[in-house]
């Protein structure tokens, strides 16, 4: 038995079951794809459930992989122990319909005690008590005495889950020796204590359960089995936990080394040096799996990790930045099995800076509120704090529950969690009510559909097909949604049996059009595709038409054709990011039409003007380059060889088409496109903003839309002309330039005049002045005052008063300014302007931030003004420590 690295026993294990016939996939992405029932993947079978239940075909009826898993249900117990963790690595392999019991046992036994020397004598297996087949397998060929295979109960090995498939297991256990057992005599696998170590489990699914109790036998049975990577690298290693293997201690003692820390020490920095060292790595496979930090599901997932090892990393006295340094670490161990980690080190590393830089402007702010809230509770002999606190916390400064109940928990503390609930529900319906209702057909009309072959698409090759035959005629009625035999006016959906009208679908919008037939015409105006039917929308304009007439189907040419122009525009438009901002870059949704092509992508920061000119000319160089567009189906695996850029979580099938232009752009893709890059004309970006945290949208127009663009700055340009008095449009820009001198100069006048009112105004401000600490805090409500003239005033107060920090609330009665300074004794003191503005804002909904000495903010909610002003002093106290 050798020391082995974790690295190296990935490898060794994906290559023993490659010698035995099975493919090597790499891991699934953590996002389930189209798997709505996980939020994360969270172990080894779960990307690959279709396959056992029959839905999709494997791609090999033998398959090894090394799954990435996230799990976080016991998140506050992470640290505390050096079992918990979020993230591992689960090696597996699995037979689907292939072979069963006896090569799985086989070869498990092989590896461990050929492929990894590891003693017989130190492996217990364990089989479900009625499982005679699996002893036979393990007494008889294995040779493992009776004494040492443990039958152990259905609760401990027998695998179901409702109904469905399911069957018996086989573990296998591994002796880690006396000194970790009970010392009682009948100590074996099943004992609570920790003599014996689960590291294999072997699931022979080989029954049906129909939910009642009752199994019958699988035609088909299948073998999935689990390995915990990190569990397997401490038998290997000699080491206790997995905060103990070779690639995780390296981040390990990378948290030690900043926090200058000893590992051992202490239990309560043990415990924050754990939650860091794990945290980091799910934080990064998250990111470059495509999660955001967000306030929901998979996102809200992620910022809890971050924000709860930002804190422990306070906890460990680190007061700086310093989850990017790391992860670098953590990438550097991981980057060979998972290439992707370097591919998209700047992007993660932003990603994590980013949400740490925003925690730690609130995290003051929210800990020194839960602090006060807790010294009322201990004071007043309460047991917990109310879920309204803990609401606002989480609502104004972005603390996690989690995070506020661990707090908690360490000072012995409740929380009216059920109130807390109550908030968020109320909430999230006020956030649906104001989406309304975008639900598509209801089960009445998907059941229609039942039944109907998928519609062949002939719309690549022909803009419009003669003999088509009407399968349905579906409208919506006084009853609801219903198939018809016929229809002689108003609206319905229209089904073929083939079709050259594209179905909305990968962001591109459906045809519109014409269907006619011996006695009907029908005007379509959206196609729509669900299950590989198309729904043609239609309005009948004349005549009548009956199921199983022959029609033709013709498109809008000029239509499909300026939304080809966008469509193909936006796969240069991929490329030109990627090659300018860098291979972070991926698609996060799209929509091209007849007007304009939308991208969303993935990036942090929102694009300078220059990147932006250097986007459009690389795209425009493109096009003007002519370069064929060539679209071709080929087998996936070969479309992955030539580079092509898959839509991240789209699940796609065995054959795809890819969409290749030139050598710039290589894409899988179904829409429809130009076969010429310079048929799309001219490309201008005409907008560039940001979607959500992390994620940039791009606007643009090409063909005719830049030439509709023109026109439109023309006119606009002629009208700017008039209103400045410019003799012509080229005049404009020396007309402004004049206009601009004579407001310099009334700009003085004003500035003067405010100056004097700021002067009336600041004793007033300064009477109600607070002694905090060291050095004192002005806060104002001033309603109505200009806010060049609060300016002025504030910047007064700084330059006079050196031990000072003012707070202006500027309202009109709708909107709120804030303004804040901090005098030079004052920033010396610890005082920061920009944080306190920030805190005070997010009270009211809003947000802002700036320098330590002058910042400002812009608030939402005036019901909640004064109560931000009086909590302005006890954030400034816990900036002064």
């Amino acid at each position: 038995m050798k020391w082995t690295s974790l690295n190296e026993l990935r490898e060794k294990y994906l290559a023993f079951f490659e010698s035995k016939g099975h493919l090597r996939l790499p891991s699934f992405p953590l996002v389930p794809i189209n798997d709505k029932s996980l939020l994360l993947i969270n172990s080894g079978m779960a990307p690959m459930k279709k396959f056992f239940t029959g839905e999709e075909i494997p791609p090999r009826n033998r398959v090894t992989t090394c799954q990435k898993c996230i799990r976080t249900p016991d998140l506050e117990r992470v640290g505390h122990t050096a079992r918990h963790g979020t993230f591992f690595e689960m090696l597996g392999n699995f037979s689907f319909g292939d072979y069963f019991k006896e090569e799985a046992i086989s070869w498990a036994w092989e590896f461990l005690t050929v492929t990894l020397e590891i003693p017989g004598e130190l492996l217990w297996p364990s089989i479900y008590e009625n499982d005679e087949e699996a002893f036979d397998i393990w007494h008889n060929k294995i040779g493992v005495p009776a004494e040492r295979i443990t039958r152990l109960g259905k609760a401990d090995n027998f695998w179901e889950h409702g109904s469905g498939p399911c069957g018996p297991c086989s573990e296998i256990y591994f002796d880690r020796g006396e000194k970790y057992g009970c010392g009682k005599a009948d100590c074996r696998p099943g004992c609570d204590c920790d003599r014996y170590m689960e590291i294999w489990n072997n699931v022979f699914s080989q029954f049906n359960n129909d939910g009642r109790g009752n199994y019958t036998e699988l035609v088909q049975k299948n073998i999935d089995t689990g390995m915990g990577l990190e569990r397997l690298a401490c038998v290997m290693q000699g080491v206790d936990n997995m905060f103990e293997v070779d690639t995780i201690r390296k981040i390990l003692d990378t948290v030690c080394t900043i926090a200058d820390k000893h590992y051992g020490d202490s239990k309560e920095n043990d415990i924050s040096i754990r939650v860091c060292t794990d945290h980091i790595k799910s934080s990064m496979f998250m990111i470059a799996d495509g999660v955001i930090p967000s306030n929901e599901g998979r996102g809200y997932v992620l910022r809890r990790i971050i924000r709860r090892a930002c804190r422990h990393g306070k906890l460990l006295g680190i007061n700086h930045p310093f989850l990017c340094d790391l992860c670098r670490v953590a990438i550097g161990e991981n980057k060979g099995a998972y290439p992707e980690l370097q591919e998209k080190q700047d992007y993660i590393l932003k990603v994590i800076s980013m949400e740490e830089e925003r925690f730690d402007a609130t995290i003051d702010a929210g800990l020194s509120i839960l602090s006060g809230l807790i010294k009322d509770a201990v004071e007043g002999g309460k047991a917990a704090i109310s879920g309204e606190d803990a609401f606002k916390l989480y609502d104004t400064f972005g603390f996690p529950l989690d995070l506020t109940k661990e707090i908690l928990a360490e000072n012995k503390l409740g929380l009216d969690e059920d109130t807390f609930k109550e908030l968020m529900k109320a909430q999230r319906e006020r956030a649906r009510a104001a989406r309304g209702n975008i639900s598509g057909w209801d089960n009445t009309a998907k059941g229609i559909l039942e039944g109907l072959d998928a519609t062949a698409f002939l719309g690549y090759d022909t803009t419009s097909c003669d003999a088509a035959k009407v399968l349905a005629i579906i409208v919506e009625n006084e009853e609801g949604t219903a198939s018809v035999e016929e229809i002689s006016e108003g609206e319905c959906t229209v089904i073929l049996d083939k079709t050259v009208f594209y179905g909305e679908g990968g962001g591109q919008i459906g045809d519109i059009g014409s269907i006619s037939a011996e006695h009907a015409s029908l005007q379509v105006t959206d196609t729509k595709k669900t299950d590989g039917i198309y729904l043609h929308i239609c309005t009948l304009s004349d005549g009548i038409l009956k199921k199983g007439d022959t029609v033709t189907a013709t498109i809008d040419v000029e239509r499909r054709a300026a939304i080809a122009r966008n469509h193909s525009v936006a796969h240069l438009l991929q490329a030109a990011l990627r090659e300018v901002l860098g291979t972070h870059v991926e698609q996060a949704g799209s929509m091209v039409d007849g007007e304009k092509c939308r991208f969303d992508f993935t990036h942090f920061a929102a694009l300078t003007s220059k990147e932006l000119a250097t986007v459009e000319a690389t795209v425009n160089r493109h096009i003007f380059a002519g370069a064929t567009i060539t679209m071709t189906e080929m087998p996936i695996e070969e479309a992955k060889k030539c580079g092509a850029l898959a839509l991240f979580g789209e699940k796609y099938g065995r054959i795809v088409r890819v969409v290749r232009m030139g050598d710039f752009s290589t894409e899988f893709c179904g829409g429809t496109h130009l076969d010429n890059t310079a048929k799309i004309g001219l490309f201008k970006i005409v907008s560039e903003t940001s979607v959500a945290a992390g994620v940039r949208r791009i606007e643009a127009v090409t063909g005719t839309g830049v030439l509709d663009l023109l026109c439109a700055r023309d006119s606009l340009l002629a009208e700017a002309a008039d209103i400045l008095k410019a003799q012509n449009p080229g005049d404009v820009a020396k007309r402004a330039h004049a206009l601009q001198g004579e407001l310099k100069e009334v700009r003085r006048e004003l500035e003067s005049i405010n100056a004097k009112l700021a002067s009336s105004k600041r004793d007033d401000v300064l009477k109600n002045a607070v002694a905090v600490g060291s050095i004192k805090l002005a806060a104002a409500r001033l309603d109505g005052m200009q806010l060049d003239v609060a300016r002025s005033l504030a910047d007064d107060i700084k330059a006079s008063l050196d031990d000072t920090v003012a707070l202006l609330a500027v309202t009109d009665g709708a909107r709120i300014n804030l303004i804040a300074v901090a005098g030079k004794a004052a920033v010396a003191a610890g005082a920061h302007a920009g944080k306190l503005v920030g805190a005070v804002a997010a009270i009211t909904g809003g947000k802002g931030g700036g320098r330590p000495d002058n910042a400002m903010a812009g608030g939402r909610d005036l019901s909640k003004l004064d109560e931000a002003l009086l909590g302005a002093r006890d954030i400034l106290a816990a900036q002064l420590g």
